[in-house]
């Protein structure tokens, strides 16, 4: 997979919140977003994921682009701002409920992802029950089960505790392994070094700082 920003601006109620931003992400990376609460890293996720279309520029993924050819991105996983389920249904039931609108997920699927996460999917705990922390786990299950090729991650360790935030950065490795093309937003510096093969400052809606990491690094 291939995403290509072309100077990429949004502009709400007159105020510009992504300015001119271009960019090339490919597959089998991880880049990771950090930047100040309102400097543009979420908005910037919802252009890619196609949740919101530019003012001015285009978001093209594998040449095609998103609003013309297509309304979003063939295969993606995403959890953006806070995670939101049906209250009343178990993390399995969640997920599966997922499952049946693309049909590219099996129950067993369903299964695994929870495993990964460290959720019980034998739990008759619904979703209204959960902690905070268990709400976030399964917000990265439902952004990761279809084995998607893009997967968008706002603030991942929300929530999370010194082993969920070690776990989160292992799954995100994983899928990057995989060959899944991932985003990451978070504000936790110290996070996206280890999490992220690029580390990408945003101030006021643009990139200020492309720091490339390697793994010798």
């Amino acid at each position: 997979m291939k995403i290509i920003l072309d100077h990429v601006t949004k502009i709400i109620k007159k105020a510009t919140v992504i300015d001119g931003i271009s960019a090339k992400w490919t597959s089998g990376k991880v880049y990771g977003l950090c930047g100040y609460n309102g400097c543009g890293k979420t908005m910037l996720m919802r252009l890619v994921a196609g949740l919101i279309r530019p003012t001015e520029g285009s978001v093209t993924i594998d040449g095609k682009e998103l609003g013309k050819d297509m309304d979003f991105p063939e295969s993606i996983g995403l959890m953006i701002e806070n995670p939101a389920f049906l209250d009343n249904y178990t993390a399995l039931e969640n997920l599966k409920l997922i499952a049946s609108l693309k049909k590219k997920a099996t129950e067993q699927d369903c299964i695994d992802a929870l495993n990964r996460v460290n959720l019980d999917s034998n739990d008759v705990r619904t979703f209204k029950k959960f902690s905070l922390g268990m709400k976030q786990r399964l917000g990265i299950a439902a952004a990761i089960f279809e084995k998607p090729d893009l997967i968008l991650l706002d603030e991942p360790t929300n929530a999370l505790d010194a082993d969920g935030t070690e776990l989160a950065a292992k799954i995100i490795r994983e899928e990057r392994n995989r060959g899944a093309l991932i985003i990451l937003a978070c504000h936790e510096r110290e996070f996206l070094e280890n999490a992220a093969d690029e580390v990408i400052k945003i101030e006021h809606g643009k990139f200020v700082e492309d720091e490339m990491k390697t793994e010798n690094e």
